[in-house]
């Protein structure tokens, strides 16, 4: 099953609190489902708890039985799309009329005196998802969308998410509209709101496991940086102790220097701590960076005579 498909299951399992939820939820699904007017009302699904769900509230509601049709898929055999119709005029116009709209309304729009109180609400946004939302695993990204035809409807939508706090966007795909939230606290929000507290809680577990995840990429980073760049300055120092051993031998070092110069030659992968550790007495980091760099002065300075004295036998 898809994550969608386990959130539709959570959300038909909610239980309304009463009548005024259940006919706010069933107008939600209505509005947008595939066909809303005098002249038949029908909503298409291939989530058949959904169809039931659909089913089941007209006739609770209503005492409508839709006639239901069933198509099976020929590429994905395991799939179908339920369609639910009720064709005839007077049982759709009877429904129609309860939801305070006529027959020959050319743009649906919202209805706000279905919408009683703020559980109301929710059961509505509930019904909505189920008609025609969708959301993608957040383990993937974070993205939960509804998808209609109809633009004033979607507007109106918009409009009463946004007094709840959730900000939705509105773009188009294929002719249809879509409304889509990407925030994982928008959704999380959403969610709750519809009901849906158990894929609210999956939501949130997934976004604490993806964060701590991305801190130990980012700390793994840093430190394989650190390492690289440690490991690339280590085998700088050992070339130039060795420019200095060819040219004139670590004997002509002092003591402290000599001293270093051989732990680094030994310790190519010790940092400057480590090395500082191996010293006798021990030095601290500043102090062994200090002979280092005090070696590779000695060695760029080999450079520079030889240079010149090149230059001068020409």
């Amino acid at each position: 099953m898809s994550f969608s498909s386990d959130l539709k299951h959570e959300l038909t399992q909610v239980e309304a609190g009463g009548a005024a939820e259940q006919y706010a939820q069933l107008y939600a699904m209505l509005l947008f489902g595939r066909s809303f007017s005098a002249d038949g009302i029908s909503l298409s699904t291939e989530n058949a708890e959904v169809a039931a769900a659909f089913r089941l509230l007209l006739l609770t509601l209503f005492d409508a039985a839709p006639q239901v049709q069933v198509t099976e898929f020929a590429k994905k055999p395991e799939s179908k799309l339920y369609t639910l119709k009720i064709g005839d005029p007077a049982a759709a116009g009877r429904i129609l009329s309860h939801y305070g709209h006529r027959a020959g309304e050319i743009h649906l729009r919202i209805n706000r005196a279905n919408l009683e109180d703020e559980s109301c609400v929710g059961a509505f946004v509930r019904g909505v998802f189920l008609a025609c939302g969708s959301m993608v695993h957040p383990q993937k990204e974070y993205h939960l969308e509804f998808v209609s035809d109809r633009l004033n409807l979607s507007r109106d939508f918009i409009k009463l998410l946004d007094e709840q706090n959730i900000r939705a966007k509105l773009s188009g795909r294929k002719g249809s509209y879509v409304i889509y939230i990407k925030e994982s606290e928008q959704i999380e929000d959403l969610l709750t709101f519809m009901g849906a507290f158990k894929t609210t809680l999956e939501v949130m577990n997934i976004k604490i496991y993806k964060d701590l995840r991305n801190k130990v990429n980012r700390v793994t980073n840093c430190e394989t940086a650190n390492l690289s760049k440690t490991a690339a300055a280590a085998a700088a120092q050992v070339q130039k102790i060795e420019r200095i051993e060819r040219a004139r031998g670590l004997g002509s070092l002092s003591d402290e220097l000599r001293e270093i110069a051989l732990l680094r030659l030994e310790n190519p992968e010790l940092s400057l701590r480590e090395l500082g550790e191996l010293c006798r007495p021990p030095v601290t980091r500043s102090g062994v960076n200090h002979r280092l760099k005090r070696l590779c002065e000695i060695a760029d300075g080999i450079v520079t005579a030889d240079a010149k004295e090149n230059s001068e036998s020409f």
